[in-house]
């Protein structure tokens, strides 16, 4: 059977998500239209967090230690959940300092924050990485990006600039899972799959991905499970 959340974590992620500022958030998720954007991404987004909260809540055991790369708005009811229902240590890394204050002026009081830091410099050992639009993210990698979601020009695409964002995504994706305990469990996108199972071909570890993927709100890619260090 599957695991629901409490009556008190979901009371919880309601009221954290009635007080976020919105209309600040707006101007970080959007160029323009954030208003519009978070009307339409609101309810979905926590809805869709807290399923997604649930599907972890059956994988992971208490007291153990999660990492989480470019934790935002729709990390919210994950956090939640693995603080407040399974007694684990979070780090939740952003790179946006403005998202980050915003956040954890919504969250004050509850047993997690919100770091405004690289991920991959982050101590300590954890069993399970969050890492979900990270390694393909448009604004950082555009070549990379472009070349993941088949929409690369061959007639424009930069080889040279591709290659140095490749580098640094394996750089990134080295210091991350060089983290994770074996077993351990990596959540992420579908489209950044090929990146974790590089890295365990190159250093010589078994994964299986799940068969089963769930959508997210705001980034729009599935998200999937990877069990490391087992077949």
């Amino acid at each position: 059977m599957k695991k629901r959340l409490t009556s008190d974590t979901m009371r919880t992620v309601a009221a954290v998500f009635r007080r976020l500022d919105y209309v600040k958030l707006g101007t970080i998720y959007c160029d323009e239209g954030g208003d519009a954007f978070w009307k339409a991404k609101r309810g979905p987004c926590r809805k869709l967090g807290i399923k997604m909260a649930e599907v972890l809540l059956g994988r992971l055991k208490p007291k153990g230690r999660s990492l989480y790369i470019g934790a935002g708005v729709a990390e919210l009811p994950l956090l939640a959940m693995e603080t407040m229902e399974l007694g684990r240590e979070v780090t939740a890394c952003n790179l946006r300092p403005k998202e980050v204050r915003l956040l954890n002026r919504a969250c004050a009081g509850l047993p997690f924050c919100i770091s405004a830091q690289d991920g991959g410099k982050a101590a300590g050992r954890v069993d399970h990485l969050w890492m979900v639009s990270v390694l393909n993210d448009p604004e950082r990698f555009p070549e990379l990006a472009s070349l993941s979601y088949g929409r690369a020009n061959p007639a424009t695409f930069d080889a040279s600039r591709f290659a140095r964002e490749r580098t640094i995504v394996r750089s990134l994706t080295d210091a991350c899972l060089r983290k994770l305990t074996r077993p351990g469990l990596v959540t992420t996108s579908i489209e950044e799959i090929p990146w974790i199972e590089d890295w365990c071909s190159r250093h010589k570890v078994p994964c299986s991905v799940e068969e089963k993927d769930y959508p997210t709100a705001l980034v729009g890619d599935p998200v999937c499970l990877i069990r490391v260090g087992t077949h």
